[in-house]
């Protein structure tokens, strides 16, 4: 097992392994600290099935099902993140800078994506490193979000905040929408301590709508600050896909985003979430 960094702050990808297998005790424990590490693994070519998937998601945590998103037929855990080739000029699963579902009271610890079909170019995922903007936020943004708490409210799937239709995902990726539900404010620490003790920033500009003891108006240009410096290239990691990769990223630690640079060409993916305590 051989682990290589992908840049300075963000990602790294580990050959030596073929996850076909089952993963012993002390390779899931490397598999966990590479990922307490760089907050982003990929292993290429290892063409999983949805069995072995499963197993791998199982060496990070519990397996969690996503709420608002239609898993596949028979695999509740599972989500096919697809998009089809006729499906042009609409938005793409994923496509803003993000942590995933971090409006509910546990968000998913993280993820395992799984490629399946991958265009020649494009549908490149990007991460940015939580940890590495936490360290280096500037001294009076870090004074004024130590202690204080995010508010999150879940807007793709309520109905206060619903997006514009056509920023929305296409067809292939059947969500629910305008629950009331996901309009609940839920509160989460700005700055989360992980379980290796480092900290990072938690907060998300799709679902983050204002500060503890602010109003919306008075967060806003904090908010907008927070996340200039959160998505800076310096921290972030740009995955080209190749079928057969598999990464695993921290959810909690980092941000990513899914480009939408492929119309005309069918992109599938298989995705897989595994929980944690909830952040501290």
């Amino acid at each position: 097992m051989q682990i290589r960094k992908l840049t300075g702050f963000m990602g790294a990808e580990i050959s030596g392994l073929d996850l076909k297998h089952p993963v012993s005790a002390d390779v899931a424990g490397l598999l966990r600290a590479a990922l307490a590490s760089h907050q982003m693994i990929v292993l290429r070519g290892q063409f999983l099935n949805i069995a072995e998937q499963k197993r791998l998601n199982s060496v990070f945590g519990p397996a969690m099902q996503l709420p608002y998103v239609t898993p596949m037929e028979g695999e509740p855990e599972v989500i096919a993140v697809l998009k089809e080739a006729e499906e042009r000029n609409t938005g793409v699963f994923g496509g803003e800078w993000h942590s995933d579902f971090s409006f509910l009271e546990n968000p998913p610890a993280g993820s395992v994506l799984n490629a399946v079909e991958i265009p020649e170019v494009g549908g490149d995922t990007v991460w940015s490193s939580q940890v590495a903007a936490y360290e280096s936020l500037p001294a009076d943004l870090k004074s004024v979000v130590e202690g204080r708490e995010a508010i999150h409210v879940g807007k793709p799937y309520g109905v206060k905040h619903a997006p514009p239709r056509e920023t929305r995902s296409g067809a292939s990726i059947r969500m629910v929408r305008g629950d009331p539900a996901a309009d609940r404010e839920t509160r989460h620490p700005v700055v989360i301590t992980g379980h290796e003790g480092r900290k990072a920033l938690f907060v998300n500009p799709i679902y983050t709508t204002r500060l503890s003891g602010m109003t919306e108006t008075k967060s806003a240009p904090i908010l907008e600050a927070l996340y200039k410096h959160a998505t800076r290239p310096d921290f972030s990691c740009r995955l080209k896909w190749q079928a057969g990769d598999v990464a695993i990223w921290d959810n909690r630690m980092s941000l990513h985003y899914a480009t939408n640079d492929y119309d005309g060409v069918r992109r599938l993916l298989y995705r897989t979430t595994f929980s944690a305590d909830p952040p501290r």
